[in-house]
């Protein structure tokens, strides 16, 4: 129904009707609107969470990781048409204001890369002194700046891994570990 009429036409007499149930079903499950997007934003990223750290498997360190899973999970989310209704350049602000005042960005982010941060941890790649929930709200907001951008190329565009490379990673990965990565150390295009 979203994809029908957007998501501010869309009504929760529309959804029940598509449902087969009635309205008070529908709010039963989901107390408004703002609520059963918040549902369906979950249940989307949480699909794709599985394929993102299979993925993110096979890198070796987690500066790779990061740029890599960053540039996947952007591509993948855009190719969603869910998630292109959502942050379309029409709904963007009322995506940003619900996903921000929510904390479900911050709160999926950790979801999916709290395995990978503490193994990171544990090899000494993370920078010191930053927590789990800095680190996630840092990697949430460029995600949703990514996802947002009409301009950002394929997951294979070089000017995407440097920009992630050159300012998102100092600010979570130690020197050493964004440095392996800038000099070639670790692998520059992803597999699949």
């Amino acid at each position: 129904m979203f994809q029908r009429y957007g998501l501010s036409k869309t009504t929760m007499d529309d959804i029940a009707k598509e449902a087969g149930v009635s309205r008070p079903t529908v709010y039963r499950y989901f107390g408004d609107r703002d609520t059963l997007i918040t549902a369906l934003i979950e249940l989307r990223s949480r699909r794709l969470f599985d394929k993102a750290r299979a993925f993110l498997r096979e890198r070796t360190t987690f500066a790779e990781q990061i740029v890599d899973g960053l540039i996947f999970l952007v591509d993948r989310g855009r190719h969603d048409p869910i998630v292109r209704l959502i942050v379309s350049p029409e709904h963007m602000d009322m995506a940003t204001a619900l996903i921000g005042s929510t904390g479900l960005a911050v709160r999926l982010t950790q979801e999916m890369w709290a395995p990978l941060l503490d193994e990171a941890r544990e090899r000494g790649e993370i920078r010191e002194g930053l927590t789990d929930e800095e680190i996630c709200q840092w990697i949430a907001l460029v995600q949703l700046i990514l996802v947002g951008r009409m301009d950002f190329g394929s997951e294979g565009d070089p000017e995407n891994r440097r920009m992630l490379t050159n300012f998102l990673l100092p600010g979570i990965v130690t020197e050493e570990a964004a440095e392996q990565l800038r000099s070639g150390g670790a692998a520059a295009t992803p597999t699949h």
